[in-house]
């Protein structure tokens, strides 16, 4: 009953996306992307979260931008708050709180269900922009293990550069390649990984490439955010 009686600007929105302020190429795939999705969706820039920022959120807050920037979708209408950088995970307590509707901040946040998939014995291995930075507050956040294996792209790849820089002439195929050489270091580096999941929406593109090279399931941003739109609006079946 709360979500029919607000007051809404979006009609037919359910899922409101926090974006971070970035210049680089989305390819369909990406949470970025809006062809990516079967159902529509809402961005909001939020404008202080730049790409160099995202991976300092342990020192140095953006907590208070992004509350405002929620704010402003629920008031407009939407039913579900998710972004584009997973390393929100570590503000996932703090915006869950402050929102009046489910937030969903990270791909991460699929690590325990997942988990809890696999046979004794396997684990789950996390792809991520950047493993130097990925562990701790972030992991703790949304009840990973801080054992868990976690693998990055390497700091000096086309992939983490051109998001840090904005640049958007970097070709699909050089991303690939690099995104698969990135997932087949964390599989020789532990071979008991029975599934994946991208931390960086940015990932999902490729994700598809993963599975076929590999073999494994591999679980992102948009397997994460499918579930919440089908949870916050769930189809609805006829009777024979």
């Amino acid at each position: 009953m709360r979500n029919n009686l607000r007051q809404k600007t979006y009609y037919g929105v359910t899922v409101g996306i926090l974006m971070v302020n970035s210049r680089f190429r989305r390819w369909p795939g990406d949470i970025g992307h809006a062809g990516t999705w079967d159902f529509p969706v809402q961005y909001k820039i939020v404008h202080d979260a730049v790409p160099s920022r995202m991976t300092e959120l342990h020192q140095s807050s953006l907590l208070e931008p992004f509350k405002r920037a929620a704010q402003e979708l629920i008031d407009a209408g939407v039913d579900g708050i998710t972004t584009t950088c997973g390393f929100l995970s570590i503000y996932q307590r703090e915006l869950a709180d402050f929102c009046s509707v489910p937030v969903a901040t990270s791909a991460l946040l699929q690590v325990p269900m997942v988990e809890r998939m696999l046979p004794t014995g396997k684990k789950v291995g996390i792809l991520t922009y950047n493993a130097e930075v990925l562990n701790g507050p972030y992991l703790r956040a949304v009840g990973i293990a801080e054992d868990t294996p976690v693998v990055g792209l390497p700091q000096s790849s086309e992939f983490v550069r051109s998001i840090r820089e904005g640049d958007d002439t970097v070709p699909y195929d050089v991303l690939r390649n690099e995104v698969l050489a990135a997932a087949g270091d964390l599989l020789s580096r532990h071979p008991d990984v029975g599934a994946i999941v991208g931390e960086c929406t940015n990932l999902t593109p490729f994700s598809a490439d993963i599975a076929e090279r590999f073999g494994l399931p591999v679980f992102d941003a948009v397997t994460m955010v499918n579930t919440f739109h089908a949870a916050l609006k769930p189809r609805r079946f006829g009777t024979d």
